[in-house]
């Protein structure tokens, strides 16, 4: 594992994936309790679907981190 490249997740990725996937959430109700815009959360989930598409492509380990 310690030879894997890295992609980085933030807690808030990971959160919003977490509301989205797991709770099954709209993302209006995901947004309202992540106290963010609806806008803001779709910033967020992209970036997240991102990096975990590149991570599962290029055999990348994923780290999640504080921001």
């Amino acid at each position: 594992m310690r030879h894997l490249g890295v992609i980085e997740l933030t807690v808030e990725e990971t959160e919003a994936l977490r509301l989205k996937n797991m709770k099954n959430l709209k993302q209006e109700e995901a947004a309202k309790s992540m106290n963010t815009s609806q806008s803001t959360f779709q910033r967020i989930l992209s970036s997240a679907y991102k990096k975990i598409t590149k991570a599962l492509i290029e055999g990348r380990a994923i780290k999640i981190i504080k921001k």
